[in-house]
């Protein structure tokens, strides 16, 4: 069988996805995302439709050097027959023959049985054309498929990052319900103004509605991640966070798409193999023969108008030297069609190290900012939580403090997107290597 790999991927699929959910409640890392999205993808299904199509086309061709039989019925009414010279009938007819001659209305059943015995090396070069046909649709099939791992990388940081801000939100929740409860203790002792609660309290529920923008953010997301790893919505409760990878990434390009341009040649090097043996002859066995009025003794068919048995074998060799007119036309074809695929190649790899060079200004511009982030939550903080004491002694309003619990908030955010996003970037940068 053909593409029989193809089993081995669907089996190691099949057992990922009972690994991966055998588990109650285990979280699901991103490598199972990938492993998942490709099995459950209805791309996954058309492997096995890949192989079959080549199992048929194989088969197929291989009736080629099986005896061909090949049965025809045929009456006619002829203009003219052929007739013996009226000297030579008249000298019949004097030693008393009776010739009448040949029957205009002529009919047979004939059978011809065949056997190839060369063919030029034309069914050798059909297989090969049909399995590299095989292998092309199989490493498109590949390349497709791993377009949707870029898809769930996305939906699975972005699920992440969501799950970060929501978080945020909720500590940000809790230090405004502290400083509320504060303030409203002050407001009853005399010391806190109405308005400074007021203010607290319309920014809580201002960082409320926040939370439920992003639980539903959050939700939609889990959903479609959902759907595309063929799982169930509360299976993606629980994203294990991907660590950041402690060695550098090997700077080796793997993209199926590489395969893919690879099986396109080989393809075109099969076509170029089926066009050099249509330039060669054929030899054929064959045996025929016919019931049927005339036969091959014309001369008895003149005296007796009866239908016989008739047979011949024989060897039979067929060159057909109209396929040089377009020859050099279809070889040149092939060799433009190698030269688009290198150079598709060459795009593809330009574009590749394009990306590779963008995904490392990325890394290394989130690791600079990480550096600086911790120390600067941890002046954020001290500086909120002096202005919770300054407010608590009355010196200042809850309008600035509210401002310096909204830099702490956004400090952290930021801390959070910029380590997430730097996760993203450096997947981005093994997808873009196939790493």
């Amino acid at each position: 069988m053909y593409l029989h790999h193809t089993h081995l991927r669907r089996l190691l699929f099949t057992v990922a996805l009972a690994a991966v959910l055998s588990p109650v409640g285990a979280q699901l890392s991103l490598s199972d995302c990938w492993r998942l999205s490709e099995a459950n993808y209805p791309l996954a299904k058309r492997y096995g439709l890949i192989e079959q199509s080549v199992d048929r086309a194989l088969s197929s061709l291989a009736t080629a050097w099986l005896p061909q039989l090949a049965i025809n019925a045929q009456g006619t009414y002829q203009s003219d027959v052929a007739t013996l010279p009226a000297v030579l009938t008249n000298l019949l007819q004097s030693n008393g023959y009776t010739v009448r001659g040949l029957e205009r209305d002529q009919y047979r059943v004939a059978a011809e049985l065949t056997q190839r015995i060369y063919d030029g090396g034309q069914t050798r070069a059909n297989r090969r054309a049909a399995r590299a046909e095989g292998r092309v649709q199989d490493a498109q099939n590949t390349v497709d498929l791993y377009a949707v791992r870029q898809r769930v990388t996305d939906l699975f940081f972005a699920t992440l990052l969501t799950d970060e801000r929501l978080r945020l939100n909720e500590e940000l929740q809790a230090l405004l319900g502290a400083n509320l409860h504060r303030l409203e203790a002050m407001t009853a002792g005399g010391v806190a103004m109405a308005a400074d609660v007021q203010l607290l309290q319309a920014e809580l529920i201002g960082t409320r509605q926040q939370h439920v923008e992003l639980e539903t953010a959050a939700e939609s997301l889990r959903q479609v991640l959902a759907l595309m790893c063929g799982v169930e919505r509360h299976e993606t409760d629980s994203l294990l966070r991907p660590a950041t990878p402690a060695t550098p990434i090997e700077r080796q390009n793997l993209r199926p798409e590489l395969a893919l341009f690879d099986a396109r040649l080989l393809s075109i090097d099969a076509q170029d193999a089926q066009l050099g043996s249509s330039l060669r002859p054929q030899l054929t066995l064959f045996a025929q023969g016919y019931y049927g009025y005339t036969g091959y003794d014309m001369f008895r068919d003149m005296f007796h108008h009866s239908a016989t048995l008739n047979g011949m074998v024989g060897l039979r060799l067929t060159w057909n030297i109209g396929r040089l007119y377009s020859y050099r036309a279809d070889s040149r074809r092939l060799d433009i069609a190698r030269q688009s695929v290198d150079n598709a190649r060459d795009v593809f790899l330009f574009n590749n190290r394009l990306q590779e060079a963008t995904d490392d200004l990325d890394i290394a511009k989130y690791r600079r900012l990480i550096a600086d982030d911790d120390a600067l939550i941890g002046l954020r903080t001290d500086v909120r939580i002096a202005a919770e004491a300054r407010l608590q002694a009355g010196v200042i309003h809850a309008s600035d403090l509210l401002q310096e619990l909204t830099r702490e908030n956004q400090a952290r955010i930021n801390r959070s997107a910029h380590e997430i996003e730097l996760l993203q970037h450096i997947y981005s940068l093994r997808h873009t290597l196939n790493q």
